[in-house]
């Protein structure tokens, strides 16, 4: 799938495709670290501890 998106979807020479796809990556991470993962992490039970403190 990577192959025909890279062949297909990406316009242009190979150098333009490689740098062109390299952007779409940074930006997809960016995406995911500033909106998705913070958005995640609230509604994630993982960090609910279910100890108790011995006071």
């Amino acid at each position: 799938m990577y192959a025909w998106l890279f062949r297909t979807a990406l316009p242009g020479p190979l150098w333009f495709r490689i740098i062109l796809a390299l952007l779409v990556a940074a930006a997809l991470v960016l995406l995911l670290m500033e909106a998705v993962f913070p958005w995640l992490h609230q509604h994630s039970p993982l960090n609910d501890s279910t100890l108790e403190g011995s006071a």
